[in-house]
């Protein structure tokens, strides 16, 4: 039986059944073999995601992966028996920064898939064609479900610029920290250190291609090419600044909470750093994300811990937010 997540309001939440919507004018219809969890599937439910960027009632899921079942008008018959994954924002196309490419800058007002889009924590996903992208034939659907996060630290990678033989760092070592570790390694530098928080998560760092761990309170270089910051808290984004050389690359993809302290901006100039950041991502880091992943150079399945049905909602959403080092990413199977 097909089925859905209603999240009606914040807080409350249903099982129902789910009827797919027969696509229009180029959408496709994508059977979901699985939808990640994240922090901000988090917020929806609790109701703390910042007004304007969530609807009720929602059906939440921006980060999956299935395969194609049937197309619109307009849309390539070969898409039919595909695996594909889908990149969230709903771009207009016509906007300035859209015909520039970076279309989670679209200037026509947010839409994003499980956030004011139904999402596809559902047995199926209904969604312009245009967003689908298409994966190898002998592609994991289950470690396919991560590559939404992977995307965001490819946009961070690729603004990161790190070139072989060069000193690189990554601050975090979460699911985002440990795909930064991936993409990192698929460059060859000369050195990949990660910083974390935790002792436990130094086994992995290295299986992925760290050469250094190190806690955060431990004795760090400060020589570092480029860093990429992930942990989402201020004091992250500040030891992540500190790791650098004078004229270092640093790229932030954390959020921490509003009003936080920043980083010196005396320091910033003095150093001469150079600053990036990244919310999202736009197709070319969807595209490096697939190719890199088609390439056998990405491996998300170590990340994943649970996978549970669309009725155990509440327990996922649970899960996601103890603060247990057990848990990693985990997944809903419609």
């Amino acid at each position: 039986m097909s089925s859905q997540v209603l999240v009606e309001a914040p807080g409350v939440h249903r099982v129902e059944a789910h009827t797919p919507r027969q696509p229009g004018p180029g959408e496709a219809l994508v059977a979901v073999h699985a939808a990640g969890i994240c922090g901000s599937d988090r917020e929806v439910y609790q109701g703390n995601r910042p007004e304007g960027y969530v609807r009720y009632p929602l059906t939440p899921g921006h980060e999956w992966s299935g395969t194609v079942t049937s197309v619109g008008a307009g849309v390539p018959g070969s898409l039919v028996g595909r695996k594909v994954v889908g990149e969230g924002f709903r771009n207009c196309q016509v906007c300035e920064r859209c015909h520039a490419g970076e279309t989670t800058l679209c200037s026509a007002g947010y839409e994003e898939t499980g956030f004011t889009q139904p999402g596809a924590m559902a047995t199926t996903l209904t969604l312009p064609a245009r967003l689908l992208h298409v994966l190898p034939d002998d592609a994991d659907l289950t470690a396919a479900a991560l590559l939404e996060p992977a995307a965001c630290i490819a946009a961070a990678a690729l603004k990161a610029s790190a070139q072989p033989g060069e000193r690189v760092a990554v601050v975090g070592t979460g699911t985002l920290g440990m795909f930064a570790v991936q993409f990192l390694k698929a460059v060859s530098p000369a050195e990949l250190l990660v910083v974390g928080t935790r002792n436990d998560r130094e086994a992995l760092s290295r299986r992925f291609g760290a050469s250094d761990f190190r806690l955060k309170d431990q004795e760090l270089p400060d020589d570092f090419d480029v860093v990429i910051e992930t942990a989402g808290s201020a004091s992250a984004a500040r030891t992540a600044a500190a790791l650098l050389r004078r004229g270092g690359r640093l790229v932030l993809t954390g959020i921490p909470a509003p009003g936080a302290d920043g980083l010196d901006p005396t320091d910033l100039v003095v150093r001469q750093l150079e600053v990036h950041t990244v919310f999202g991502a736009p197709p070319e880091a969807w595209s490096h994300t697939v190719r890199v992943f088609g390439a056998g150079l990405l491996d998300p399945l170590p990340l994943v811990t649970h996978e549970l049905p669309l009725t155990e909602f509440p327990q996922a959403i649970e899960l996601v937010g103890a603060g247990d080092p057990k848990v990693g990413k985990v997944l809903l199977r419609p």
